[in-house]
């Protein structure tokens, strides 16, 4: 079985398509020839800035020959649509067998399709994928019609076995495959050939290309932790930028360069997203101070100098950037100092939110006011998180956040610093944005935690109230990351809100809303609001193994708009259910429910009430009632206290006398009085249970 090696080399392909372009190509490739009847062993993909590569081991070297046989039209049929079976089926009259089925006597007749090498058919294949290559953006370029990501130079594809390697005869656009491919362009630019996988990986490495991304990335990683360390320093980690850096160069050369003096001062914040963004510089850390002192940066290329000029030409450029970097934070700490940033709250007024909503600053008095009106809900001083919620998107006026969007928030933080303001108002500036996603950390400082909330269901209750919601996979404002948001913050704090309520926060936040005058709608709309925060919850919930229809359960109980406590209900039934008594407690539960309903149906009364033990004749029926009392005493003051927990494991514990009674006891009686006191008793099965959750909603 031969093995498969294709190397697609061009000019340089942007960092971020390179992974997904070699997984593109590996499986359309490997699709496309399994399809067509060829198996392999292993598939491996690379990627390097000039190239995209594939190995394929054990490839078979022909697809076998199919027998198909196919179905004509019945015996007697007119001759054309014979003819017509015939010339599909490429047989001839006397090939057709006749056989009788069900419906009547049809020709038959036998197709038989040759296998094909492996040769003609990668060729077909992998003129397909490049044709059809589904790069994110594509250029044409010279006469052809191939569209690629950057001019394709060079096409190499080989089948190797133990004998030789054979070149795979293939042309694209005046491309003609070959064993030939380059090395690195400046180090090593000659031409070579190879004769399989491990020659050419070899070869490459000698020709100072290194394939695997993998393999470079740990080399930058390795060398740039060893540079900083022998200088006492430490290499800021940041695995995206990693990866991208990698995807830079073929042959990774680290160096590590100074940041000047007259820029050490700046916020470390802004030193590593202007090297970051600006020069794809890794930030080394002093980690006695914490402060940035220099910078790792990743050449394609080794020097005579070892790396000097190279150096001494990105610290020219990087200063010109940190100039600008330095001037935004001047003038901005001027802002804040001298006028406590009210020139950027002031310019707010003339950024528009969205054009159904109003300005950022009409925006900003809505989170004010709702912040100061869930402060003492999460033990919050009122002044300070309305004050925090003035300034908290203050910074986006900055000129250093227009520079760099992504630090907004921090700069906040640092405005504030500068400007006096209260060290709780100064950490809301930074944290309000929090929660960003399922893994991000979750404020818990009362004044942020105010402040994030109200940010969040502003945002919420103004789409909603403008009919923006989040269709299908479209999710334009983030409304379902704005709702985990709220979603997290409730539960790691242990808020108590009752989101619903006629003054809770979906109802002032929908209340300060443009157009939102009428009160029924309010109502309609928070409702709808709140289930999507329960699907919210559900898809959060999962993580954790609490099933959706656990969760319905719970959300059929008083108090569903207050999340903590639906959280913790549904926490601890799931804990009961995941149980073996449990899960029998729910069937007899169940039984018990399906036996009252026919019951009811067919005697037309309810049967709620009356259930004596001195109607009971069995012993396990007896036992029925003792246990249900106990559970009783038990659930009632612990669903009181909310300790739900401990009111699902005494419901639980009624396992063994309901499972008892179903296997002794005939409930339909024929004795009337009995049979009815019996159907009573199911009755206080089913009001013990369902005091705890819906039973009814579970599954199974």
């Amino acid at each position: 079985m031969p093995d498969l090696l294709i190397e697609l080399f061009s000019e340089e392909i942007p960092a971020r398509m390179q992974a997904r372009a070699a997984e593109d190509l590996k499986a359309r490739v490997t699709d496309g020839v399994v399809e067509a009847g060829l198996t392999y062993a292993h598939a491996a993909a690379f990627a390097t800035p000039r190239r995209l590569t594939l190995a394929l081991e054990g490839l078979t070297d022909h697809s076998p020959t199919l027998r198909e046989e196919r179905r004509g039209p019945k015996v007697g049929a007119p001759e054309k649509a014979i003819e017509g079976f015939l010339r599909g089926a490429g047989v001839a009259r006397e090939d057709l067998v006749e056989r009788e089925e069900k419906k009547g006597t049809f020709y038959f007749a036998t197709v038989e399709t040759p296998g094909r090498p492996a040769d003609a058919i990668v060729a077909e294949v992998l003129e397909g994928v490049i044709r059809t290559f589904p790069w994110p953006k594509s250029m044409r370029w010279g006469a052809g019609s191939l569209r690629w990501v950057r001019p394709l130079h060079r096409i190499l594809c080989i089948l190797t076995d133990e004998a030789e390697h054979r070149v795979v005869p293939l042309n694209v656009d005046g491309i003609e495959a070959g064993d030939v491919t380059e090395g690195h362009r400046f180090m090593a630019p000659a031409p070579f050939s190879v004769t399989g996988f491990e020659d050419y990986s070899a070869k490459l490495k000698r020709a100072k290309v290194i394939l695997d991304p993998a393999e470079r990335a740990e080399i930058i990683r390795n060398d740039a932790e060893q540079r900083a360390f022998a200088s006492g320093l430490e290499v800021v980690e940041d695995q995206g930028l990693l990866a991208e850096v990698a995807g830079l160069v073929e042959w990774p050369v680290v160096l590590m360069g100074d940041i000047g003096a007259e820029f050490l001062d700046l916020p470390p914040e802004v030193l590593m997203t202007s090297m970051k963004e600006h020069q794809k510089f890794f930030s080394v850390r002093n980690p006695k101070t914490g402060r940035i002192e220099r910078f790792v940066t990743v050449a394609n290329r080794e020097t005579a100098d070892d790396g000097a000029t190279i150096l001494a030409g990105n610290q020219k450029v990087l200063a010109a950037r940190l100039s600008d970097a330095k001037f935004f934070w001047d003038n901005d700490l001027r802002v804040a100092v001298d006028a406590k940033m009210q020139p950027w709250t002031d310019r707010l007024a003339d950024v528009t939110f969205h054009n159904k909503l109003g300005s950022q600053a009409a925006r900003i008095d809505r989170i004010a006011a709702l912040a100061r009106e869930l402060a003492p809900q999460v033990g919050a001083d009122a002044d300070l998180a309305e004050q925090a919620a003035r300034v908290a998107k203050a910074d986006l006026s900055s000129e250093m956040v227009y520079e760099f969007p992504e630090l907004q928030g921090l700069m906040g933080r640092y405005y504030s610093e500068a400007a006096g303001l209260p060290a709780e108002v100064a950490a809301a500036c930074e944290d309000h944005y929090a929660p960003l996603g399922p893994s991000d950390a979750v404020p818990t400082a009362p004044v942020s935690v105010a402040v994030s909330l109200a940010d969040k269901i502003d945002t919420l209750t103004g789409f909603w109230a403008i009919d923006e919601k989040p269709t299908g996979s479209k999710d334009p404002f983030a409304l379902r990351r704005a709702a985990l948001g709220v979603i997290r913050l409730a539960l790691v704090n242990d808020l108590r809100l009752s989101l619903e309520a006629e003054d809770g926060p979906l109802i002032r936040g929908l209340s300060a809303q443009p157009g939102m005058d009428d009160d029924s709608d309010r109502t309609a709309r928070a409702t709808d609001l709140l289930a999507f925060f329960h699907d919210r919850l559900k898809v959060h919930l999962r993580g954790e193994g609490v099933r959706h229809d656990v969760i319905d359960a719970c959300l059929a109980m008083p108090g569903s708009d207050d999340l903590t406590l639906l959280v913790n209900r549904a926490r601890a039934l799931q804990g009961v259910v995941d149980t073996e008594d449990g899960t029998n407690l729910v069937q007899g539960f169940k039984r018990a429910n399906n036996i009252l309903i026919q019951a009811e149906d067919k005697d037309g009364v309810e049967y709620r009430f009356g259930a004596d033990p001195k109607f009971a004749e069995a012993d396990e029926e007896k036992a029925l009632f003792a246990a249900l009392d106990a559970a009783e005493a038990e659930i009632a003051p612990a669903m009181e206290r909310e300790d739900f927990a401990a009111a699902m494991s005494a419901m639980a514990g009624l396992r063994p006398a309901v499972d008892a009674f179903f296997e002794a006891v005939q409930v339909n009686a024929e004795n009337q009085i009995v049979r009815r006191n019996r159907l009573n008793l199911l009755a206080r099965i089913r009001e013990v249970c369902l005091q705890v959750a819906d039973l009814t909603r579970l599954e199974g």
